[in-house]
């Protein structure tokens, strides 16, 4: 089965095709970073034109990477929520249209499901059940996962995820867009142990998170300084390891009130490499493993929602004529 996969949730345009037994055949990306940084973050209006302009010629470039016709596809997978309604609309009516031309099915993916099984496009996938961490600029949450559909929501964040966290820390420090890797790059650079950061929440027990208060623990903290450079970096520093340990104690808890030793750490934050080393020290001292998909698929990419959609095409899964997209769609009432 070949399946076309088609993503357009945010600012991020991504087409892939995917086959059952062969696995991943192209993947194209186009990322709206530059168009956005003048504006410092993400203009809902200018990000579903060019989702309009770049989307085809993607489809075209994927589809001529894999060698493949029209005839030969199988099915069609997009994200059909959460995400930016304009955004949504575009990658909708695209991919629900191009099955009606081609007379495939079509299947409306979670894009928060697609992420929780990006690693499962590595070499070495984890097995089902396994803690599955989502860190990214929208949410942050702990689930666990016992087959594809099968999803119990364990803790999230009360407030901003921990990427948005990033973003508007970054902002806050003069750090520019997209203001997480920025943040990350500067925290390399920053002295250990000058400041100290609280761990939100992780004084009482539960799995939920909450980051909003160490933005103005950040804004106090650099009142205090002289706003130089290495200020701005030690800040920094004790601002990323005081959301890193954060995650890294919740997903403890999860391990052991589950019971599980295999661990999933999925979204655009899952690519920070000081998250990526603190996860694996945990593992190794919980003897569990941990999975990440490789950083391009940290991302939002058309990679994982063809995945997604092909094994829910090879379940049976065939929806309507509707074009769906949902703004908002909780991951717990994703069906099996």
């Amino acid at each position: 089965m070949y399946v076309l996969g088609i993503e357009t949730s945010c600012d991020e345009t991504g087409v892939a095709v995917y086959h059952a037994k062969r696995g991943l055949l192209a993947h194209t990306l186009f990322s709206q970073v530059e168009l956005h940084a003048e504006y410092g973050g993400v203009v809902p209006e200018l990000a579903s034109r060019d989702h309009i302009r770049k989307l085809v010629p993607l489809i075209k470039q994927a589809m001529a990477d894999a060698q493949l016709t029209s005839s030969q596809i199988n099915g069609v997978a997009y994200t059909a929520g959460p995400g930016l309604i304009g955004a949504l609309m575009v990658g909708a009516s695209v991919a629900r249209s191009l099955a009606w031309a081609w007379d495939v099915p079509a299947v409306a993916v979670h894009h928060m499901e697609g992420h929780l099984l990006a690693p499962l496009l590595e070499p070495n996938p984890p097995d089902f059940p396994f803690v599955a961490l989502l860190v990214s600029g929208g949410h942050t949450q702990l689930v666990r996962v016992d087959g594809i559909g099968r999803y119990r929501l364990l803790g999230e964040s009360l407030d901003d995820a921990a990427g948005e966290a990033f973003d508007k820390t970054a902002k806050l420090m003069g750090l520019g867009y997209p203001g997480g890797p920025a943040l990350a790059r500067l925290a390399e650079e920053g002295l250990a142990d000058r400041f100290e950061f609280p761990r939100p929440m992780t004084d009482r027990p539960g799995l939920d998170f909450s980051f909003s208060g160490l933005k103005t623990h950040t804004l106090v903290t650099l009142a205090g300084t002289d706003g130089t450079h290495q200020d701005k970096a030690d800040v920094a520093r004790a601002f990323q390891e005081a959301v890193v340990d954060t995650i890294v104690i919740k997903c403890r808890r999860a391990l052991r009130e589950t019971g599980l030793k295999r661990l999933v750490a999925a979204g655009g934050v899952s690519a920070n490499r000081l998250i990526r080393k603190k996860l694996a020290e945990l593992a190794s001292r919980e003897s569990a493993s941990v999975h990440f998909p490789r950083p391009e698929f940290c991302t939002d990419n058309g990679a994982m929602i063809a995945y997604a959609g092909c094994r829910r095409l090879l379940a049976g899964q065939r929806d309507s004529l509707e074009i769906l997209a949902l703004p908002r769609w909780p991951l717990e009432s994703v069906t099996p």
